[in-house]
């Protein structure tokens, strides 16, 4: 059984029956909490960040619909989120934000969060590129073999979508 159906078949198990997202929680936890981790700068926020992202995935389930993309991949995607409220809600409570925040500065914040809003209205194979690309920091050719495309095919999908997230960018600063 490849790992794409393997997985398939846990969300549809955890969309019948919750209990069974044990297991989807079990494969992706690492991943989740590195890509918050790297993203805040305090240990327990990015633990607490992490568990509010299962919590709400859970309370989401019947919402996944499979595209072909990893589970892992959506999320992702509701992680980007919760960073962005964090950080938004950082910005709104306190002065006093991690070094790293008061380098690049509150308009920074807003951009990366309205950042993340625009790659989810990507199309499926775009943000998919983009997701391998740059969080999972995969190579070309290993996107290409995953995705079962041409490495060309691969890079025009990422001029593409970092094209598309410019002129989306331009147009909400326009």
């Amino acid at each position: 059984m490849s790992q794409d159906s393997d997985e398939r078949l846990l969300v549809e198990a955890a969309q019948r029956d919750r209990s069974r997202f044990a297991e989807l929680y079990e494969r992706n936890f690492h991943r989740v909490y590195a890509y918050v981790a790297r993203r805040v700068a305090e240990r327990h926020v990015a633990e607490d960040l992490t568990a509010e992202v299962f919590s709400e995935a859970l309370k989401g389930i019947d919402k996944f619909e499979w595209r072909g993309a990893p589970f892992g991949a959506w999320l992702l995607r509701i992680a980007s989120y919760m960073v962005a409220d964090h950080w938004k809600r950082q910005g709104r409570e306190s002065s006093s934000l991690p070094e790293e925040a008061n380098r690049v500065g509150p308009d920074e914040i807003e951009r990366n969060a309205m950042l993340f809003q625009l790659l989810d209205r990507l199309p499926e194979a775009q943000f998919r590129v983009l997701h391998m690309r740059f969080v999972e920091q995969k190579s070309i050719r290993e996107i290409a073999r995953e995705m079962d495309r041409s490495e060309g095919a691969v890079k025009q999908l990422q001029l593409r979508a970092i094209e598309n997230l410019r002129a989306q960018m331009e147009g909400a600063h326009a």
